[in-house]
């Protein structure tokens, strides 16, 4: 491990991976926190508990801005876990001279997205520091929600699974390179920046068996599948042709040597269903508009425990490793 933090330490992927286990989880070892899931199970199993800290650049993007980022970002991970989102806390650290006007945008989007989930802050705090001491604004939001449904976890995934995503993968990452960089399209690309607990609330009441749940944020589908794989020591086999992304985002990542499961989504999530529900899931899901192209991308297996296995249309397959590296600093 690095004797420094690197931006690849906020990637999401192994470098991250490393500085959590190596660093955090070894200081604040204990059984609810090594079960690695979107957020805390606590109280019994009645409630779930997350924090998440948003340092998002540019702040608007097409598609969103930090505030609604900041909002669904927490709330979606209370929503893996099954749970109604309710409570959340606000934190800000501002630099001086930030304009108002544009953090009452940012506020008046947290607001519109908290009655989206049915959510109310309960409390915060804020912190104004010297120009040049963060870039602009930071954001952090801790949320407790009402679990609709026990058992889901990313530690019960088994052979009986099929994997779903909810929609096309990428835009986040993508959009938000193509607004840093300047790079104009003759598309309208946009962040997947969404909420997610109306389709939870959906799956759960047509009775989906969901084993787990997981929104695919920092390093993307490639980092929840390895995850997930390590979590439950089994193989997940992912049919390369049957992952859904755009065409805009093809074109960044040809253009930039991107893989789209790698980059990040903030309204996009992966689930492992059992088998006999599969069809059920597809149904709900398709009847929203933000996951009409949700897709049967794989299934689990025993071939080789603990790896993710690509699945290519020529017949070949190779391991897809959790991503290395720099990514898309900044994304969320």
């Amino acid at each position: 491990m690095n004797k420094t933090v690197t931006l690849a330490h906020g990637n999401g992927g192994l470098e991250n991976n490393e500085l959590i286990s190596k660093v955090f989880y070894r200081a604040f070892k204990n059984e609810i926190l090594e079960k690695s899931e979107d957020a805390a199970v606590i109280h019994g199993g009645e409630l779930a508990f997350s924090t998440d800290s948003f340092t998002v650049s540019p702040l608007f993007f097409p598609g969103g801005d930090i505030g609604k980022l900041a909002v669904c970002g927490t709330c979606n991970d209370l929503a893996m876990m099954g749970a109604k989102p309710k409570y959340l806390t606000c934190s800000v650290i501002i630099e001086e001279g930030f304009s108002i006007r544009e953090l009452e945008k940012i506020v008046r989007s947290m607001k519109k997205e908290l009655e989206v989930n049915g959510a109310i802050v309960v409390s915060g705090d804020t912190k104004v520091v010297p120009k040049g001491s963060v870039d602009k604004i930071f954001i952090n939001t801790t949320g407790i929600g009402e679990i609709q449904k026990k058992g889901i976890s990313s530690n019960l995934i088994s052979s009986d699974d099929t994997i779903i995503v909810s929609r096309d993968l990428g835009r986040h990452g993508a959009a938000i390179f193509a607004a840093r960089e300047g790079i104009e399209l003759t598309t309208d690309l946009q962040s997947d920046c969404a909420s997610l607990y109306l389709q939870v609330e959906a799956l759960l009441a047509a009775g989906v068996n969901i084993t787990a749940m997981r929104d695919a944020t920092r390093g993307g589908v490639s980092a929840v599948l390895n995850e997930w794989s390590q979590q439950s020591k089994v193989c997940i086999e992912v049919n390369e042709e049957d992952i859904p992304v755009s065409e805009e985002v093809k074109g960044i990542c040809e253009m930039l040597g991107f893989e789209a499961v790698n980059l990040a989504n903030e309204g996009t999530f992966v689930l492992a269903v059992k088998k006999e529900d599969v069809q059920k899931s597809m149904e709900v899901l398709h009847g929203f508009s933000n996951s009409e192209n949700a897709t049967i991308i794989g299934s689990v297996t025993d071939q080789y425990p603990e790896k993710v296995v690509l699945n290519s249309s020529y017949g070949t397959k190779r391991f897809l490793d959790l991503p290395t590296g720099e990514l898309l600093p900044r994304i969320c």
